[in-house]
C-alpha cells in the first residue's frame, strides 16, 4: 500500500463529517426551538448522534485492531468513519436504529472484519473487543456530564430531556454489548481464554447473539429488572427517569407531539 492509498484509508468520511452536521443542526434546532415540531428536531438529533456514537464504537474496534497488528483495517475503509464501509450495514446501522425506535433499547451490532490472524497475544485480542462498549461509556460520560456537574443551569428543557435519552442509549450499548454472548463485544473479551474445543462448539451461536438478547429484552420481567438496573446506574449520573420518559416520548414524534412539561425539583 503506498503512501497516498494509506492516507485516504484514514481520512475522514464526507458521509460521516454529513452526519456530524446534522446531529450539530438539529441539536441546535432543540436548543433554540427553531423547529415547528419539536419531537421531529429531537428523533433527528438523538438518531444522528447514535449513529455518531456506532462510527465511533467500530473506530475504536479498528484503531486497536491496527496497533495490534491488523494493517488491513486502513484499506477497508475502517478508520474513514464511514459507516458504508462496514461489513454488515443491516447489523451495523438499520437495527440499532430500529432497536431505538421500537423499544428505546441502545445495542450496537456487528460491523467491521478483524483479520484475528495477524494478531498475536491474547490480552490485544481483549482488548480489541473491549475497544467498543469503551466507546459507549466514553460517549455516555460526555452526554451525563452537565447533569453529574450540574450544569444544566439555561438548558432548555427540550435539550435535556434529548440528552437524558441519548445517556440511556449509550449506557444500555456498553452494559449489553459487554455481555458474554456470542456476537457482542463481551464474549470476545473472553474468547481468547477459552479452549478452542469451546470457541468451536459456540461459534454457530455467534449471528443469533444481538437478535437473542432483543428477543430476551421483550419478556416483560426482564426488561422491567434491566431498564430498573439502567436508571439506576443514570440516577448515580445525575440523569432521572423523568428525562429520560420526555426524552423518550419527543423522540417517538409519531405518537403526537407531548406537551412539555417543565422540570419536577
Amino acid at each position: 500500500m503506498n503512501s497516498r492509498t494509506a492516507t485516504a484509508g484514514r481520512r475522514v468520511s464526507p458521509v460521516f463529517l454529513g452526519i456530524v452536521a446534522i446531529m450539530a443542526t438539529t441539536g441546535w434546532a432543540v436548543w433554540t426551538g427553531f423547529a415547528s415540531s419539536p419531537g421531529i428536531a429531537v428523533f433527528l438529533f438523538v438518531t444522528a448522534a447514535w449513529i455518531v456514537s456506532l462510527c465511533l464504537h467500530e473506530y475504536a474496534h479498528a484503531r486497536a485492531a491496527l496497533h495490534s497488528g491488523d494493517i488491513t483495517v486502513g484499506a477497508k475503509g475502517y478508520l474513514t468513519l464511514n459507516p458504508l464501509a462496514y461489513t454488515h450495514a443491516l447489523l451495523s446501522i438499520v437495527l440499532p436504529v430500529l432497536f431505538v425506535i421500537m423499544g428505546g433499547i441502545g445495542l450496537p451490532g456487528g460491523a467491521v472484519f478483524i483479520e484475528r490472524g495477524r494478531i498475536r497475544g491474547k490480552w490485544k485480542h481483549s482488548l480489541i473487543s473491549a475497544a467498543g462498549p469503551l466507546t459507549n461509556v466514553a460517549f455516555a460520560v460526555v452526554c451525563t456530564a452537565p447533569f453529574w456537574l450540574d450544569a444544566l443551569s439555561g438548558v432548555p428543557d427540550t435539550f435535556r430531556y434529548a440528552l437524558g435519552f441519548l445517556a440511556l442509549l449509550q449506557v444500555t450499548a456498553a452494559i449489553l454489548n459487554s455481555l458474554p454472548i456470542p456476537g457482542l463485544d463481551g464474549y470476545g473479551v473472553i474468547e481468547p481464554w477459552l479452549s478452542h474445543k469451546i470457541r468451536r462448539q459456540v461459534e454457530p451461536f455467534a449471528p443469533f447473539g444481538l437478535i437473542a438478547v432483543f428477543g430476551i429484552l421483550w419478556i416483560p420481567e426482564v426488561n422491567e429488572a434491566f431498564f430498573d438496573a439502567i436508571d439506576a446506574i443514570l440516577r448515580g449520573l445525575g440523569v432521572s427517569e423523568w428525562d429520560t420518559y420526555w426524552g423518550y416520548e419527543l423522540y417517538r414524534f409519531w405518537d403526537g407531539t407531548p406537551d412539555i412539561p417543565a422540570i419536577v425539583s
